[in-house]
């Protein structure tokens, strides 16, 4: 069976995750339905035995080798070695926050996900913001066009409907030729499925202290699923 064959085997069989089944992801609305399937570390991904076989090796997704040179090239670098610019479009260097557990995530206004992860964001920035948390939230409009505002209507939306406190960037690409460099170093540092794609809206990557992604969480993992997650990382 050729890799192409298979691949289509694969994904028109019925599935089970646990107690997930394709309908009911497949019911979701706010998203496509392959969006569950994004993170290799994701706990779909890790209930699934069929994601992880040999049909993911093919060509059809990075080589292997690619995906070995990207990775060592994402270990020598840390999240604090980029400079990023903030909603007025000055330069900030995410070095200042050395020693902070972050929270990196792409927003928008207009998603279905968006009351959700703003409302739960909030929330856990409020909770452990004074013991070195920090949410790093990135605007990105290209996901359906969901998030067509400036970088002003976008953090006067977020901060007057969710109290959000937390830095809001400017608006940036975070698939295809112009993503964002920081970008570019969180998808090598932590491979996706498809090849890494950011594949929707609020995508999150867990930072330790030292800048180093630890993991790395699909859409559909509220932020209250990942609490635990950053406990364990300010205890450090």
């Amino acid at each position: 069976m050729t890799s192409a064959m298979a691949f289509s085997a694969v994904f028109s069989a019925p599935m089970t995750f646990g107690s997930f089944t394709s309908a009911k992801l497949n019911s979701v609305s706010s998203f496509p339905p392959s969006v569950a399937f994004l993170s290799s570390k994701s706990s779909f991904f890790r209930n699934a035995p069929f994601l992880q076989s040999s049909v993911f090796s093919a060509p059809l997704f990075k080589s292997r080798l690619s995906a070995n040179i990207c990775s060592r090239a994402a270990t020598e670098k840390s999240v604090h070695d980029f400079t990023v610019k903030d909603s007025d479009g000055k330069g900030v260097s995410l070095s200042k926050y050395k020693g902070k557990v972050l929270l990196i995530v792409n927003v928008a206004s207009k998603c279905g996900l968006t009351n959700s992860n703003y409302s739960e964001l909030s929330h856990l920035y409020e909770k452990y913001k004074s013991q070195g948390f920090e949410i790093l939230a990135f605007p990105c409009n290209q996901f359906g066009g969901q998030e067509p505002g400036s970088n002003e209507e976008i953090k006067q939306f977020a901060c007057t409907r969710f109290k959000a406190e937390f830095p809001i960037f400017d608006k940036v690409d975070v698939n295809g030729s112009n993503t964002a460099p920081v970008y570019q170093f969180l998808k090598a540092s932590a491979g996706g499925f498809l090849g890494g794609l950011i594949k929707w809206n609020f995508e999150k990557f867990l930072v330790d202290k030292n800048g180093k992604v630890v993991e790395r969480y699909a859409p559909t993992t509220s932020p209250f699923q990942i609490e635990k997650d950053i406990q364990k990382l300010l205890v450090v």
